[in-house]
């Protein structure tokens, strides 16, 4: 049976629901799956939690979702870059649960292995690990995380043959397959789709039996902070 979808709204179809748990790839703006989160607006699913490193910009990402009052609680390490993120946390309207980025990597990592729960010194000491459960090891206190167990991971692959099997271009790589992992179903986007066998096995990032629905696409690819040198 093919995963192949012909557009996002089709790879998503029959998998959205009101008050889901979604982890989705990404970092910044670099390696998101844009078309699948627009897919997510014009189906209209509410009270949404995402696990995501960040919530993109006030018009491009998960920030579009936030305009339009879908999102009701991020898990994140990073939400700068986006005024109507910090305008509904600041006015109770968005819950947060702040997660430092590599707690919220290994907790889809963890997710994805089935393991519920793993000790770690990050956050000791600080508000990341008030009502934590605290345990020393080897005189070394540290805090219980709990691994993240998604409805539906969205993803987004450079390069992905038929069956699944992707990979990432540079950061895109950082949350890409932990959320990929996470997911009870895994939607992929990708740059460029090819025939099985083409690509090297060496250099998978993420083997296909994670992804169940893949869709090609073109994407736009912003930058958040465009710099450039003076003439």
């Amino acid at each position: 049976m093919s995963k192949i979808y012909a557009n996002a709204a089709e790879a998503l179809d029959g998998l959205l629901h009101d008050d889901m748990l979604i982890a989705a790839g990404g970092f910044g703006l670099c390696g998101i799956p844009e078309l699948l989160l627009q897919a997510i607006k014009e189906d209209g699913a509410k009270d949404l939690t995402f696990a995501s490193n960040n919530a993109g910009v006030d018009d491009f990402g998960i920030g579009i979702l936030l305009q339009t009052r879908q999102v009701k609680k991020m898990l994140s390490s990073y939400v700068g870059e986006n005024a109507e993120f910090m305008r509904q946390y600041l006015a109770g309207e968005l819950e947060i649960e702040f997660n430092p980025q590599g707690t919220l990597a290994e907790r889809m990592r963890a997710g994805g292995a089935g393991i519920p729960g793993f000790y770690t010194k990050t956050g000791v000491g600080t508000q990341v690990a008030e009502g934590k459960e605290h345990k020393d090891f080897d005189g070394e206190t540290y805090i219980m995380e709990r691994g993240i167990f998604a409805d539906l991971s969205i993803i987004k692959a450079w390069k992905a043959d038929e069956t699944g099997n992707a990979i990432f271009r540079k950061t895109a790589r950082n949350f890409n397959p932990p959320a990929a992992m996470c997911g009870k179903t895994c939607v992929m986007e990708v740059e460029e789709i090819v025939p099985v066998g083409t690509l090297d096995p060496d250099n998978i990032h993420l083997p296909g039996i994670y992804v169940h629905r893949i869709v090609q696409g073109t994407h736009e690819k912003r930058i958040e902070q465009r710099t450039v040198r003076e003439a």
